[in-house]
């Protein structure tokens, strides 16, 4: 029991630390010569970030990523915290819904955030603020981590709903 525990621990926080660096790294978007995320669009060759802020075309929809992983991000940590509450604090034999629950919000918030963005990503950088090469660019890594987090934090609060607290 104490190894499994452990594990379920470890995938946690395997899932918040995947959603940490998917929502805070500059990757989403990337080319030759620049990279781009749902906070700033920089340029690799003269190192300049440039805010992305309401003068971008789509900013709503990047506004909406944004909440939305922040929210990821914000309910996996929260789901941890009651999950350490509940693992003292339940009688034996009860199950861990309410960090199933949480967990599953932040699987919803991530999978809302990650679809706008693959929905939304060619009218997201064809704005004039953008350089010109942005438009050809490809998905990048904190975007495949965004993915991957929702699978991790689907499979951790389908984990939660099934597990019991046991001696």
């Amino acid at each position: 029991m104490l190894i499994l525990l452990a594990f379920i621990i470890v995938f946690h926080i395997t899932s918040a630390a995947l959603l940490f660096i998917s929502t805070i790294d500059n990757a989403w978007w990337v080319g030759d010569n620049f990279s781009t995320d749902v906070w700033r669009m920089c340029t690799t060759n003269t190192s300049t970030c440039r805010a992305i802020t309401d003068q971008f075309r789509e900013y709503q929809s990047i506004q909406a990523v944004q909440a939305s992983m922040v929210l990821s991000t914000i309910f996996c940590c929260v789901a941890f915290l009651v999950f350490i509450l509940q693992l003292f604090r339940l009688k034996q034999g009860e199950r861990f819904v309410l960090t199933s629950i949480i967990q599953l919000l932040s699987c919803l918030c991530v999978m809302i955030a990650a679809s706008i963005y693959t929905d939304r990503h060619e009218e997201l950088h064809k704005s004039n603020e953008y350089i010109p090469e942005v438009s050809e660019g490809q998905y990048g890594y904190s975007f495949v981590l965004a993915w991957i987090a929702f699978a991790f934090t689907l499979i951790s609060g389908i984990m939660y709903l099934i597990l019991r607290k046991r001696k």
